[in-house]
């Protein structure tokens, strides 16, 4: 990866508190993990930033290497990767999702 799609990956990361790198948009999903992962974010009611990879194959290739994690969708909240769609749905229904936005100040539907 470049030095510019590492910066565009981190500045989006360092300016939004939850930043999700996904295909398409929250919607209009272009894949169904991606789709499940938003619709979590949705059903907390959680403010977030997603970024569509299909738009840009360098951050599409380069968030997968800044990340060292192989797939998309991938969820950042706060600076800190939290994981991909399996971890979040797993975190979801055992309540740990939303004690991550809780440690780390973000607003959700309690």
């Amino acid at each position: 990866m470049d030095d510019k799609t590492k910066d565009i990956i981190r500045d989006y990361i360092d300016n939004n508190e939850v930043c999700l790198f996904m295909k398409g948009t929250p919607d209009a999903p272009q894949c169904g993990f991606s789709m499940a992962v938003t619709n979590l974010l949705k059903i907390l009611e959680v403010n977030f930033k997603a970024i569509n990879v299909l738009e840009d194959q360098s951050i599409r290739e380069g968030i997968k290497t800044f990340s060292d994690w192989p797939t998309i969708p991938q969820l950042y909240v706060k600076k800190e990767f939290i994981g991909g769609c399996d971890i979040i749905k797993e975190m979801y229904e055992s309540g740990d999702l939303k004690k991550v936005f809780e440690e780390k100040g973000i607003n959700y539907k309690k």
